[in-house]
Formats: C-alpha cells, sequence, structure tokens
C-alpha cells in the first residue's frame, strides 16, 4: 500500500468512473477538507481538522478517505505569486511524502496562489462575520482548490473525448 504523486492527466486516467476526490487545503494550524461528488463535478466543503501533529492528522485524513471511498486527493501547493517554491510549499511536499506510504490513493498537487483571496473576498461580499470568516475559510478555500481541479479535469475529459472523434482509431480513455 503506497499513494503515488500523479499529474492531472495521468490522475485523470487512473480514476474509477465514479469516484469522490478529496480536496485539501494545509495550512500550519488547520487542514481544509472539501469533497467532490461522485460524477467529480462539483466541490463541497466537508471539515476542518485542527493539526496535532503529523500522524494524528494523518489518521484523521485516512478515516475520512475511508468513510467516503475517495479515490484520490487534490492538495493545493503555495507557491510563491512569481511560481517558485517556497518554504510553506516544501512544507506542503513534506506532508505529501509523508502521507504517500499510509495511503494506497493518488494525490495531485493544484496551485492555490490566491485562493484564500478570493474565498475570503467572498465572504466579505457575503458579509460575513470575522469569527465565521476564520471558521470557514480554509474548508472553502480547499472547496476553491478543488473545484479548479475538477475543472481541469473535465476539460481533459472534453480533449480526449474530442481527438477520439478527430481519430476513431484512438483507444478509449477514462472519462
Amino acid at each position: 500500500m503506497a499513494g503515488t504523486i500523479l499529474e492531472f492527466p495521468e490522475l485523470r486516467e487512473s480514476l474509477p468512473p465514479a469516484a469522490a476526490l478529496i480536496g485539501l487545503d494545509l495550512g500550519t494550524k488547520t487542514i481544509g477538507v472539501a469533497i467532490s461528488d461522485l460524477g467529480r463535478r462539483i466541490a463541497s466543503p466537508l471539515v476542518l481538522i485542527n493539526r496535532v501533529k503529523f500522524t494524528q492528522d494523518a489518521e484523521t485524513l485516512i478515516k475520512l478517505i475511508g468513510e467516503r471511498q475517495v479515490a484520490g486527493i487534490v492538495i493545493g501547493l503555495p507557491l510563491n505569486m512569481d511560481g517558485t517554491e517556497g518554504p510553506r510549499a516544501q512544507a506542503t511536499r513534506a506532508f505529501v511524502r509523508n502521507l504517500l506510504p499510509k495511503i494506497d490513493i493518488p494525490v495531485s498537487f493544484w496551485d492555490e496562489r490566491l485562493s484564500t483571496v478570493a474565498v475570503t473576498r467572498t465572504l466579505l461580499e457575503a458579509d460575513t462575520s470575522r469569527k465565521r470568516r476564520g471558521e470557514l475559510v480554509d474548508k472553502m478555500a480547499a472547496a476553491f482548490i478543488l473545484q479548479g481541479a475538477l475543472d481541469r479535469l473535465q476539460k481533459l475529459a472534453r480533449d480526449a473525448e474530442a481527438a477520439r472523434e478527430d481519430d476513431p482509431d484512438q483507444p478509449l480513455g477514462q472519462m
């Protein structure tokens, strides 16, 4: 049992036709968790995990993965605005490296630049109180990250279908 890190085209091909993905927004104090529907079209905020230490955090995630029959993980990679990786991105990669031996599903990284900013702006526009924003922002950021990934997977599926229509001899792939 060991998970693998996959790019999005490989992730799409590795997934069963109907199974959920979870999205993670890995913060220093919390982990925002979102989940997709089985058709992988809509991401919804699920839960906020208060971080304790890696072992306990991983156990909580593994339990959620089992309960929800998750087929893959999309984790936000906090890149710098110029696209480089700083300490937070390195910490995220280390978290995934430590998690992979404990899971048997694939993991993909998603560029999460400005996801928290977008979610915070949405919550401010909805006139959400500061306390409530603090409770919601990380799991909503996880949903924002996951929705971006789901949209990308749908585009890859449409592109594959269009290519198949152009070349009927091309083998069928997963949708």
